[in-house]
């Protein structure tokens, strides 16, 4: 292997790892939304909140 696919090789690991520890990292610094709006399942609002979609 020449000295130039050697350097992009260890780039394109560095990348793929790198992020890899990243985004561990940032789950496991903050793993679960808190501050979601309102709706969902059990949706208290008078119009009756989201209408479902046959798609």
């Amino acid at each position: 292997m020449s000295g130039a696919a050697i350097a992009l090789l260890v780039c394109a690991i560095l990348v793929v790892w790198g992020g890899l520890v990243l985004s561990i990292v940032a789950v496991a610094r903050r793993p679960e939304r808190s501050d979601y709006p309102a709706g969902g399942l059990e949706d208290d609002r008078e119009d009756g909140g989201v209408s479902p979609r046959d798609t």
